[in-house]
């Protein structure tokens, strides 16, 4: 019998490459998107029954086309992963607005815009799964995170909610709040002290953070439920974070 097609958002590193590889050895037909198709190119994975695809989530339209073209091949999206997302540290009364936008657009709107190019389909078949990718940040504060959390409250409460809306369709959305792990969502960080500050907070912990594998044992869990039982929630974190 064959497996039904899982797409994945932000598929080149972190958190996503982690959770495409293992549904990779289960043999489930993915589409993995990202802005660095050459970068999802590279990962370890069997890419017989992979479809990537460079779509930035912010653009709707293109977003919505290329789950199309991959369901023409594979059927109709069973799993959708909304992991695709940004962390640009700084406090508020300096960062750049533009750092908040960006933040807001594909923390958010991204997270809508998969959610809205699956769910009717989902609806209809009473089957399917949508699997948001949030944060503690999205529970609780932290220092120099102002915009980000405001993302991530953003994403719990939009979950939440069309979870109450879809769950009498049999149609699944849940959500994993992962705390500080090893990805390079820090990369892109352009206030030092803000950067200076995340490092010390990290030392706290022995310089290390969660290995991303475990939030995509999370996922994979989640989904290999029955379709009648939603886990809603599962919030992780190295056990050395105390907050």
């Amino acid at each position: 019998m064959n497996k039904p097609l899982v797409v994945i958002t932000g598929a080149s590193s972190g958190f996503g490459a982690e959770i495409a590889k293992l549904f990779n050895q289960e043999d489930y037909p993915m589409l993995l998107l990202g802005r660095r198709k050459e970068k999802i190119m590279k990962l370890p994975l069997n890419f017989e029954k992979v479809v990537v695809d460079s779509v930035d989530v912010t653009d709707g339209e293109a977003f919505k086309n290329s789950i199309k073209e991959a369901e023409a091949v594979y059927g109709p999206t069973d799993l959708l992963i909304n992991n695709a997302g940004v962390m640009l540290l700084g406090n508020v009364q300096n960062q750049e607005p533009n750092e908040w936008k960006t933040m807001i657009d594909t923390n958010v709107l991204g997270v809508l815009n998969g959610m809205q190019a699956v769910l009717t389909n989902m609806k209809d078949r009473k089957h399917g799964t949508i699997i948001n990718m949030s944060s503690l940040a999205g529970r609780k504060t932290f220092v120099n995170h102002a915009a980000y959390v405001a993302s991530k409250f953003g994403v719990h409460g939009l979950s939440e909610t069309v979870r109450e809306e879809v769950s009498s369709y049999n149609v699944r959305v849940s959500l994993v709040a992962p705390g500080a792990a090893e990805t390079e969502l820090l990369t892109h960080v352009t206030d030092q002290q803000a950067l200076s500050d995340y490092e010390a907070w990290k030392d706290t912990m022995g310089g290390f953070t969660m290995n991303p594998v475990h939030v995509a044992e999370a996922v994979k869990f989640i989904y290999d439920m029955p379709q009648e039982v939603n886990i809603r929630e599962i919030d992780i974190a190295a056990t050395r974070q105390d907050g």
